[in-house]
C-alpha cells in the first residue's frame, strides 16, 4: 500500500478550499494550484480563515495553526505539484476541462502519483482514460461544506489498482471522513438517489401541487430531514444541478434525471439558488431565506 505524505490540489474555490483546510488539519504537506493570482490569493485566503475559525472554536490551537500553515504552500505552476504523491483536482465541472487536466499533469508527475477528481457526477474512467495511468485514477467526492460534511465517496473504475484504492480509503479516514465506495455510473451513490429527489419536488412546485414553503416542511417534518428539497437545490446551486442532471440523464437514459423546464428557465435567468440571492428562496438575508412565489 502508498503512503501518503504530500498532496497537491488543482483549483481553490468552495470546495478546493475546504479540501484544502480538511487535508491540512489532517497534518499533511499541502501545494495548492489556481490559473490566476486572484483566484489564488482568494483560495489562500479562505483557507486560513477556516484554520483561524478552528482555532476560535478550541478545535485547533494557534501553535499548531502556524506549524500547519508552514506545511501549506500555493502556486500558478502545475509543475510545483510534481512531487505529490495525490494529487486532487477540485477545478470546474465540466469533462473536457478536467480531461485536459489530467492529460498536463500525468506528464510531469512520476508514475507512483495517485490522480483523484472530486467531481459529483461525471466520468472518472473518461479521465482516467486520457492519461497514462488509468490504475492510479479515482474519484473523490468530497461533500460541501468539506468541514462540515463527513462523507467522502470513493469511486473506482475497472482499471484501478486495489492498492491505489486501499490508500484512498486510508487517506481519506485521516482526515477524519468516513468514505464509501462505488463504482464509477453516473452520479455515484448519493446524487444517484438524490437527484431525482429534488427534480421531484421541482415538479410538485411546477405541478401546482403544492407551495414551495409546504413541500420543504412537508419534507422536513414528515421524513425528518433537516432542510427541504427545494432549500438544498438552492444551497447546491440550481446551475450544478441542471449540469448533474443532465449528465445523469445521459449517462442512464432515465427521465427521473431529465432536468424539468422550470429547473432550466430558472438557471437560464439566472435564479441559480443562495450564492446568486435567489432561487425558489430569497436569499436576501442568508439566515433568514424566504420562499419565492413563482408566477407561471
Amino acid at each position: 500500500m502508498g503512503v501518503v505524505k504530500k498532496v497537491g490540489i488543482i483549483g481553490c474555490g468552495t470546495m478546493g478550499a475546504g479540501i484544502t483546510q480538511a487535508v491540512l488539519e489532517a497534518g499533511y504537506v499541502v501545494k495548492v494550484r489556481e490559473v490566476e493570482q486572484s483566484l489564488l490569493d482568494k483560495g489562500l485566503k479562505e483557507v486560513r480563515k477556516g484554520l483561524e475559525r478552528a482555532v476560535e472554536k478550541g478545535t485547533f490551537s494557534n501553535v499548531k495553526k502556524e506549524e500547519t500553515l508552514a506545511k501549506f504552500s500555493g502556486t500558478l505552476s502545475m509543475e510545483d505539484l510534481k512531487d505529490s504523491d495525490l494529487i486532487i483536482e477540485a477545478v470546474f465541472e465540466e469533462i473536457q476541462v478536467k480531461k485536459e487536466l489530467f492529460k498536463n499533469i500525468d506528464r510531469i508527475a512520476p508514475k507512483e502519483t495517485i490522480f483523484a477528481s472530486n467531481t459529483s457526477t461525471l466520468s472518472i474512467t473518461e479521465m482516467a482514460a486520457a492519461t497514462t495511468r488509468p490504475e492510479r485514477v479515482v474519484g473523490l467526492h468530497f461533500f460541501n461544506p468539506v468541514y462540515v460534511m463527513p462523507l467522502v465517496e470513493v469511486i473506482r473504475t475497472i482499471a484501478t489498482h486495489s492498492e491505489v484504492l486501499e490508500t484512498v480509503v486510508n487517506f481519506a479516514k485521516s482526515l477524519g471522513k468516513v468514505p464509501i465506495l462505488a463504482k464509477d455510473s453516473p452520479g455515484f451513490i448519493v446524487n444517484l438517489l438524490l437527484t431525482p429527489y429534488l427534480i421531484d419536488a421541482i415538479h410538485a412546485v411546477a405541478n401546482g401541487v403544492a407551495s414551495i414553503q409546504d413541500i420543504d416542511t412537508g419534507m422536513k417534518l414528515g421524513c425528518g430531514h433537516p432542510i427541504g428539497p427545494l432549500m438544498v437545490a438552492d444551497i447546491i446551486g440550481l446551475d450544478v444541478l441542471v449540469r448533474g442532471a443532465h449528465t445523469m440523464f445521459e449517462g442512464h437514459k432515465d427521465k427521473r434525471f431529465a432536468p424539468p423546464p422550470l429547473l432550466v428557465q430558472m438557471v437560464r435567468m439566472g435564479h441559480i439558488g443562495k450564492k446568486a440571492g435567489k432561487g425558489f428562496y430569497d436569499w436576501s438575508d442568508p439566515r433568514n431565506p424566504v420562499p419565492q412565489t413563482l408566477k407561471f
